[in-house]
C-alpha cells in the first residue's frame, strides 16, 4: 500500500521510505517531496535542520539524509547546495566522535561522485584532515588531502602548492620521509607562484626538514638558520629554528663545510639561549668529546637523527695481528659525528698519533679508525697521511709560519690538486712543517738562553 502524505506536481512519497529514527512526519516528507518537484533547496535546509535537532541517533540519520541526497532522481541542481549545507552542519557538530563518524562515513560515499560533487567533497575533505589532525592522525589526515589535489585538476596553482606543503609537513609529522618527498618534490615545482609570505615560509620550513630527514645536515642547518632570521615569525619560532640549526651542525660530517656554519652559528648571539650552547661550543672550538659529555644532547634528537648506521668496514687484520677487541665503528649518526669531530680536533693538537692511540680515542677498535681517517682524507675533509708500516696517522700542516699545526679546516678548504701532484704536495707540505717545528724550537730555546743571561747579570750586578 502507498500512502500519499505529500503532493507536490503530481509527486508521492511512500511514509517507509523515510523514516529518522521514527514514525514519518508529515512536514519532514512534505518538504523532502518539495524538494525534489520544485527544484528548491530550502525545503531540504529545513529537513537537515528537523534531523540535527530532532535525532535519537544522529550519524545514522545523517547518512539516511545523504543518501537521499545522492539518490539518482534527485536533482543535481538542488543537491549541491544541499551537499554544501550538510557538510557545514556536520562542521558544527558538538561531539567530536560523532562528527568524526559521520565525516568518514560521508566522504567514503562521495569519492565517486567526483565529478558532480567536487567543491563539496573537497571541503569536506578539508574539514575532515582537520580534524584527523587535531587528533595527531597524521598519516590518515595526509591521505585525505592526497584526494584533493588529485580530484582538483582545474584549482589555482597556488591552492594545490598550500595543500602540497600541507601533506609534506602531516608525514614528516610521523616521520615518513619517503611519502613526504613525493610531494615535497611537486611543490617545488610550483613554489615559485605565490607571493603569500605564509606559505613561502612553509614551504622553507619543509625543505629544512627534508634535509633534515634525508641526513643533509649542512645544507639543513643553513636553511634552518636562514629561517630564523625572519622577522615575520615569532621570537620563539625563531629560536626554535636557530636550535634545529646548531643540531643539524653538530650532526653534520666534519670538515670545512661543517666549520664554516658552526662558525656562523657560534657567531650569533642568540645561541646562548639555546639549550644546546655548550656543545656548539666545543665544535667550534675543536675540543674532544668523551661519551657523557653529549648524554643529554642525544636525549633532545628526533628518531630519525639516532638511524642507526649499517655495519663498519674495518681494514682486514692479518693473522699475526693480535686480535682486536672493542666497537667495529660508529653505531649512530651521532656517533659517527662526534667521533670525526675527535679526529679533526686530534689534528689540531698532535703531530701524528698511533692506530692503537687513535683506536683509544675514539672508543673503536684500532682498523676501525684508520678506516674512519682514510674516508676523511679521501673525501677532503682531512688533510693528512697515513704510515700503515709504523701504524701512524701524521697530521699535515697548512705552512702557516709560527703554527706548528696545521689548521685542518684552512687545508680541506683550499683546491684539491691533481692526482699526480697530491704526492709532491704532502712531501712538501711534510718538509714546510718539519722546517717550522725547528725554527719554533730555536727560537724557544734563543729566549730561554736570553732570559738565562739576564738572570745571570742582575745577580753579578
Amino acid at each position: 500500500m502507498r500512502s500519499k502524505i505529500g503532493n507536490f506536481g503530481g509527486f508521492y512519497l511512500r511514509a517507509s521510505s523515510w523514516a529518522f529514527g521514527g514514525p514519518a512526519s508529515l512536514g519532514l516528507a512534505t518538504a523532502w517531496l518539495a524538494c525534489k518537484s520544485l527544484q528548491f533547496p530550502a525545503p531540504c535546509m529545513q529537513l537537515l535542520n528537523e534531523v540535527v535537532s530532532a535525532s535519537s541517533s544522529l550519524p545514522l540519520d545523517l547518512i539516511r539524509f545523504l543518501d537521499a541526497t545522492l539518490a539518482s532522481d534527485f536533482p543535481p541542481i538542488v543537491a549541491r547546495p544541499t551537499l554544501s549545507a550538510y557538510i557545514e552542519t556536520l562542521c558544527n557538530i558538538v561531539n567530536r566522535d560523532v562528527k568524526k563518524h559521520a565525516m568518514g562515513e560521508s566522504l567514503q560515499k562521495l569519492q565517486s561522485r567526483t565529478t558532480t560533487y567536487e567543491e563539496q567533497i573537497t571541503t569536506l575533505r578539508e574539514h575532515y584532515a582537520t580534524l584527523l589532525e587535531e587528533d595527531e592522525e597524521w598519516i590518515s589526515a595526509a591521505q585525505v588531502l592526497v584526494g584533493v589535489v588529485t580530484d582538483a585538476s582545474d584549482r589555482p596553482v597556488e591552492y594545490k602548492l598550500k595543500i602540497y606543503i600541507r601533506i609534506v609537513r602531516l608525514y614528516l609529522e610521523e616521520e615518513d620521509s619517503t611519502s613526504a618527498e613525493t610531494y615535497f618534490n611537486r611543490a617545488s615545482l610550483i613554489s615559485h607562484s605565490t607571493d603569500d609570505l605564509e606559505t613561502q615560509l612553509q614551504f622553507k620550513l619543509c625543505q629544512a626538514r627534508m634535509l633534515d630527514f634525508n641526513r643533509k645536515f649542512v645544507e639543513a642547518a643553513s636553511r634552518y638558520h636562514e629561517i630564523s632570521y625572519i622577522a615575520a615569525l615569532e621570537e620563539a619560532d625563531r629560536l626554535r629554528c636557530l636550535a634545529a640549526a646548531i643540531t643539524c651542525a653538530i650532526l653534520a660530517p666534519a670538515g670545512p663545510r661543517r666549520s664554516r656554519i658552526l662558525s656562523a652559528l657560534f657567531r650569533d648571539e642568540r645561541s646562548s639561549e639555546t639549550p644546546h650552547q655548550t656543545v656548539l661550543a666545543k665544535m667550534f672550538l675543536d675540543q674532544t668529546f668523551q661519551p657523557t659529555e653529549i648524554a643529554e644532547f642525544a636525549a633532545s634528537l628526533s628518531p630519525h637523527q639516532l638511524a642507526r648506521l649499517p655495519p663498519a668496514a674495518v681494514t682486514v687484520i692479518e693473522d699475526d695481528t693480535t686480535m682486536e677487541m672493542g666497537k667495529r665503528g660508529p653505531e649512530t649518526l651521532l656517533d659517527r659525528a662526534v667521533m670525526e669531530h675527535n679526529i679533526l680536533a686530534t689534528s689540531k693538537v698532535y703531530n701524528n698519533i698511533t692506530f692503537t692511540g687513535l683506536g683509544h680515542l675514539l672508543g673503536i677498535r684500532p682498523s676501525s679508525g684508520e678506516s674512519m681517517v682514510r674516508t676523511m682524507i679521501q673525501q677532503g675533509r682531512l688533510c693528512a697521511s697515513i704510515n700503515q708500516v709504523l701504524g701512524l696517522v701524521n697530521f699535515i700542516g697548512d705552512g702557516k709560519a709560527g703554527d706548528g699545526v696545521m689548521s685542518n679546516v684552512a687545508a680541506a678548504a683550499t683546491a684539491s690538486p691533481a692526482p699526480e701532484e697530491s704526492e709532491l704536495l704532502l712531501d712538501d707540505m711534510a718538509t714546510k712543517r718539519w722546517n717550522l717545528q725547528i725554527r719554533s724550537t730555536l727560537q724557544l730555546a734563543e729566549a730561554i738562553a736570553l732570559r738565562c743571561e739576564e738572570m745571570i747579570t742582575g745577580l753579578v750586578q
